[in-house]
């Protein structure tokens, strides 16, 4: 790839990988590791001419934080918590990020495959098709996946705020 696409390339997309890929690991220099080594893949085996970049760098972004997991497994487990970002001090955002942890931490109720589509849509912004190629499905399976989920995780929402009310 050339360094004038890929730094483009990378100037797009990584602050959306980055939060995909924290959204899966919890870990900031895992994240940050592994961002570094889907653009260095990038670099070494994409083509200037490959159709659609962005899927491309989900799906091996994706692949390379699942051979992690395997690895790890093999290894001694570790006790990786998410690291605690700086306090906002106004109120809107903290509201906003409240409102975006409250939707996150209902997301990782869902079943894998139900959370990895809702959080390619709305976290990564990825269309049907694009997330059909990331995760291997068809785009009919992805619309019925994320239809599910969101029906899944509004009864969720909704259950869970009937218990704060009570």
């Amino acid at each position: 790839m050339d360094n004038k696409i890929l730094e483009e390339t990378y100037l797009k997309f990584q602050k959306e990988l980055y939060l995909y890929l924290f959204s899966l690991c919890q870990n900031r220099q895992l994240t940050e590791d592994l961002l570094q080594e889907t653009f260095l893949k990038a670099l070494l085996s994409l083509s200037d001419s490959h159709g659609n970049i962005r899927a491309w760098l989900y799906a091996v972004a994706r692949n390379l934080f699942y051979n992690h997991q395997k690895k790890a497994k093999q290894e001694v487990l570790s006790e990786d918590m998410p690291d605690a970002g700086p306090t906002k001090d106004i109120l809107d955002q903290i509201l906003q990020e409240e409102k975006l942890k409250n939707l996150y931490d209902g997301i990782r109720k869902l079943e894998n495959r139900k959370q990895e589509v809702l959080q390619l849509q709305y976290f990564a912004h990825l269309s049907q098709k694009e997330i059909a190629a990331v995760l291997h499905l068809t785009p009919e399976h992805v619309r019925i996946l994320a239809y599910r989920a969101r029906k899944e995780l509004k009864a969720l929402m909704d259950k869970e705020y009937q218990e704060d009310r009570s």
